[in-house]
């Protein structure tokens, strides 16, 4: 069949599309490889941020794996709504992009000190997490179809050639900044400061290409405005870069009650003591030269007050040292040394290995003047050997050699953090429980912290199936008060609740206290949970 000729079809015919040649200050190629470049620079930028989100809400927060699905399932829903958005802008894509690029500049390079202030002053930080991630994600979803309008502008090609090309730039600058968040910005610049500067290449890089490649395509009125705005990112994003250190400080300030004596980044977490820089007397009984007791913050949290620590370290320690010989020891955590301490009360303990993962920890436990008090110099005891190295890593090693050699350990103690931090939930998993029995006597104890029984039920009980998952009965016991710490007493067999006729005199810790706090304890039992295990962790936030 053949087609009738165009002046017989009906309707008249339009004329060809006229095409204007883009006017750019560079030929086609150049340009198109410039915008390349941003595309791989804010794909490093907008992965840096979400990756500071994370890092900083799980430092703040607790359970990493609950706040990195916060940030990223909000950030993609948010990167979604952000693309539908941009379709409106594609008639002005270069004004459209500077605005989005300056936008996410100053969001993104704030993000962090936002959520430090909220975490400080409000003590809650969650919804500035939500709030940033929801933002953040929507200005990088309009950044595609900006850009594919942008570099379809430059050069006319098919889709698919252009998503490629867009996409490829986009994936390695992602993992430029993957990368370069935890192995350059992190350890060179810190959480708050590495935002920040990443947040000026942003605001650079976005007006760079918006008014030196596109400058042609914008009236006058819209480049003063972008030019004037980007200035004004980069103005409070250096002026923000300059009161980061007097702002850290106050919000260290706000968040310790007291300006902190000791605040260091080990390569494990931040440490932070507040008060006992000296004095005499009783560990535990003296406030020290700056009229406040010591505390030691671990990323934030509370883990040593001068004021009650003694009341943990008694339940912990005392409990297991009875019901058979306690010559070697092993302690897994620790590092403060307060746990030592109290083993180092016995005239028969032999030998106290400490396995602690964190070096800078270990070192201001024995050179901190308030801290080395507290803890009586206990790891430059003879007696005490410290191993820097994970819990985990050296029973499955180390531990062997150890057992080997000098025989296996009659009593252990976990004294570690919470398990609802996704950091520890190993430590507190049927495999890590399993390889604690494999070093332990036939009738050595083992003692664990399991976290606060009141406040956390199931997840006190959930260590309790565990250490019977892994083959050991438990007894539980609690130190009542504020916090109300909770235990477990665990061995091959059922192990004696009580105190060693040789055990010191003790501040907190009696007979009858330890029976109330079992008492209490048992009448709260939660049957039926499953163990904890490594791919199946049971620990909530």
């Amino acid at each position: 069949m053949i087609d009738p000729p165009a002046a017989l079809t009906s309707g008249p015919r339009k004329p060809p599309e006229i095409v204007r040649p883009p006017r750019l200050p560079v030929p086609a190629g150049l340009g198109r490889l410039l915008v390349l470049a941003v595309v791989f620079l804010c794909a490093a930028c907008g992965l840096v941020y979400e990756l500071e989100l994370v890092a900083l809400s799980s430092y703040l927060v607790g359970d990493s794996v609950t706040q990195a699905s916060v940030v990223l399932s909000v950030m993609v829903f948010a990167m979604g709504v952000g693309s539908l958005l941009a379709k409106r802008l594609r008639c002005r894509a270069a004004v459209g992009f500077g605005a989005v690029e300056a936008a996410l500049a100053l969001t993104g390079g704030v993000s962090a000190m936002a959520l430090y202030a909220c975490f400080a002053w409000f003590g809650q930080s969650r919804p500035a997490l939500v709030g940033f991630s929801l933002v953040i994600g929507v200005l990088i979803g309009a950044e595609v179809p900006l850009l594919m309008t942008l570099i379809q502008r430059i050069r006319n090609q098919d889709a698919g050639g252009a998503v490629a090309d867009l996409f490829a730039a986009d994936y390695v600058g992602a993992l430029v900044g993957g990368l370069a968040f935890p192995f350059l910005l992190l350890p060179l610049l810190g959480q708050l400061t590495g935002a920040l500067v990443t947040g000026g290449v942003n605001a650079v890089a976005g007006a760079a290409l918006v008014l030196g490649l596109f400058r042609r395509d914008l009236s006058i009125r819209a480049r003063r405005s972008l030019l004037a705005a980007n200035a004004l990112v980069l103005v409070l994003l250096a002026a923000c870069t300059v009161l980061a250190g007097p702002f850290e400080g106050a919000a260290r300030k706000a968040v310790y009650g007291t300006g902190p004596r000791v605040a260091v980044r080990t390569d494990v977490q931040e440490v932070v003591l507040t008060g006992g820089t000296g004095g005499a007397g009783h560990a535990g009984r003296g406030a020290g030269r700056s009229g406040a007791p010591l505390a030691l913050y671990l990323d934030g949290r509370l883990r040593v007050s001068e004021r009650d620590e003694f009341r943990y370290h008694e339940a912990l320690v005392h409990p297991a040292m009875a019901g058979g010989p306690h010559g070697r020891v092993l302690v897994l955590g620790g590092g403060d040394g307060l746990a030592a301490r109290e083993l180092l009360r016995y005239r028969d303990v032999d030998s106290v290995t400490v396995v602690e993962r964190d070096s800078g920890l270990v070192h201001l436990a024995r050179t901190d003047p308030g801290l080395a008090r507290l803890n009586r110099g206990s790891l430059d005891d003879p007696r005490v050997r410290v191993a820097v190295a994970d819990a985990f890593d050296w029973l499955r090693g180390e531990a062997r050699r150890e057992v080997r050699r000098d025989g296996p350990y009659d009593v252990v103690l976990a004294d570690l953090p919470d398990p609802r931090l996704t950091a520890g939930t190993k430590l507190y998993s049927q495999e890590f429980y399993g390889l604690a029995a494999r070093v332990l006597a036939r009738d050595g104890r083992l003692a664990v912290h399991a976290g606060p029984p009141r406040a956390r039920p199931r997840g006190f009980w959930t260590v309790g199936a565990t250490l019977r998952a892994a083959g050991l009965r438990s007894v539980p016991y609690g130190m009542p008060g504020r916090p109300h710490w909770g235990f477990f007493l665990a061995g091959r067999a059922t192990p004696h609740l009580g105190l060693s006729p040789a055990a010191p005199p003790l501040r907190a810790l009696t007979p009858a206290l330890l029976r109330s706090g079992h008492l209490a304890l048992a009448r709260t039992r939660l049957s039926g949970l499953p163990p904890s295990t490594l791919v199946h962790p049971r620990y909530g936030g």
